[in-house]
């Protein structure tokens, strides 16, 4: 169904009902370029490049002859590989905002999955190589050689730690067991990372062959320990202090959307400088005795003003039922905004959002963004499902959008066939020509994925909403 009439705007009465909605929507934000992805990607290999470059000018023509010979040059360049990417990975995980700006949220969280799985296979070949590449050299067994490494070689017992933390985050990593855990307990573990880099850092500069004697290779790699570090203290700690204490956010209201969802709106100081674009996110960790030792990543469901933040959630656990008790005045603490699941990076000039459940929220606050002539199909089980549907009514009349709420488990007959290729093109005929924006359930994102790249729509066109990183 599509609808075209303008609801009126809301009024805010000081203590009750709603804050107001921000009118008129704005206009279409401009398109960003990915000028920064491409040399992000350039600074990626040109690093790779520098960080094997001195094996290769140390290692003469011919010289590598035996088996045990080229076991051990192999090991080292693993090594050599492997330090570099850490530090890639590490970097990834600090929340620098330029990261989050040009790689953007769901490209950074691919990204770091896929190089996450090529460093433990680097930390594992290199270690594994070394091990018997040595134990051919000194002619005694893999474990005799083991042994001989962590009793005479400096720091090589905080390596071998090091290693296993590696494997054990990437098990952790795996999508089965990720499903699992706790999001809190995941994401410590995850931090586990920085330990890793810390107990590495040691045997690469007392036993690497081309890092342990001074000179431009061990100053070089020094300065890239630095620079990270640094990137990790201002992204983790300085950034978000500054925030802060310039915004102080505070809970104003928690109004009750449906049954399970709550919406949570927060003011503060100079709120309307906050650089925050529609489907972005913060990190949120709300000061009350239960609740400001968890950190979680939630969308804001309205695009920024000049009075207030609105955050939607889904009370899911423990954590988001104690946010309902949440009284007018708690600080909260929040990190961001971060993501690029905003109209600013649309390849596009029209869009496709889909929506399942609470995933309206960050779409909900991107359509006041993006040019007129969206769609948005909206999936829930129930009509009590469907949440801020007075101002998904409201912003299709101002906006010019086309809104389908589409009602029903996903083996009815009416959902499965519109959530297939050519219910799609029958709704939105220049489907391969839009963007398409998901967000919801994993099960939803994943089934609509499939039927989009069925449908002939391009990768680079399907934008996902992660919080991962």
């Amino acid at each position: 169904m599509t609808y075209q009439d303008t609801y009126p705007t809301w009024t805010p009465v000081p203590g009750e009902g709603r804050p107001a909605a921000p009118v008129p929507p704005p206009p279409g934000l401009p398109r960003r370029g990915s000028g920064g992805r491409w040399a992000l990607a350039a600074l990626f290999w040109l690093g790779l490049v520098a960080a094997v470059l001195p094996w290769w000018l140390d290692t003469p023509a011919g010289s590598l002859t035996g088996t045990t010979d080229l076991l051990t040059a192999a090991g080292r360049v693993t090594g050599l590989v492997a330090g570099y990417l850490l530090l890639v990975q590490v970097l990834m995980m600090s929340r620098l905002g330029v990261l989050e700006r040009w790689l953007g949220g769901e490209r950074l969280s691919r990204v770091h999955r896929d190089l996450g799985a090529t460093l433990l296979v680097a930390v594992l070949a290199h270690l594994a190589l070394l091990v018997v590449g040595y134990a051919g050299l000194e002619r005694t067994s893999i474990l005799g050689e083991v042994g001989s490494l962590l009793s005479g070689y400096e720091d090589m017992l905080s390596a071998f730690v090091a290693a296993g933390i590696m494997v054990a985050v990437g098990v952790t990593a795996v999508r089965a067991v990720r499903r699992r855990l706790p999001y809190e307990l995941w994401h410590h573990l995850h931090l586990a990372s920085y330990l890793a880099l810390l107990l590495g850092y040691g045997h690469q500069f007392s036993n690497g062959a081309q890092l342990y004697e001074p000179g431009p290779v061990h100053t070089g790699w020094i300065v890239a320990y630095l620079l990270v570090v640094a990137a990790l203290i201002w992204g983790r700690v300085i950034a978000p202090l500054a925030f802060n204490l310039r915004h102080r956010l505070r809970v104003a209201e928690v109004v009750a959307e449906s049954l399970d969802t709550i919406s949570i709106y927060l003011t503060g100081r100079r709120v309307n400088q906050i650089d925050l674009l529609g489907g972005q996110y913060f990190r949120w960790r709300f000061l009350t005795p239960g609740c400001w030792w968890q950190s979680h990543p939630f969308s804001v469901s309205a695009a920024g003003n000049n009075d207030w933040l609105r955050l939607t959630v889904k009370v899911v656990g423990a954590h988001t039922a104690e946010l309902r008790d949440l009284t007018p005045g708690t600080r909260a603490w929040a990190e961001g905004p971060s993501g690029t699941f905003t109209a600013a990076h649309r390849t596009r000039e029209r869009a496709l959002l889909i929506a399942g459940g609470s995933g309206i929220a960050p779409l909900r606050a991107m359509l006041e963004e993006l040019p007129p002539g969206a769609a948005l199909i909206y999936r829930a089980r129930t009509p009590a499902d469907v949440l801020l549907q007075q101002e998904l009514d409201w912003l299709a009349g101002a906006r010019h959008t086309s809104v389908w709420y589409v009602i029903g488990s996903r083996n009815d007959p009416g959902p499965r066939q519109l959530m297939s290729p050519e219910g799609l093109r029958r709704l939105v005929p220049d489907l391969t020509r839009r963007d398409v924006y998901l967000c919801g359930p994993g099960g939803l994102v994943d089934e609509a994925v499939r039927v989009l790249r069925r449908a002939k729509v391009p990768r680079r066109q399907i934008h996902l909403a992660t919080f991962e990183l």
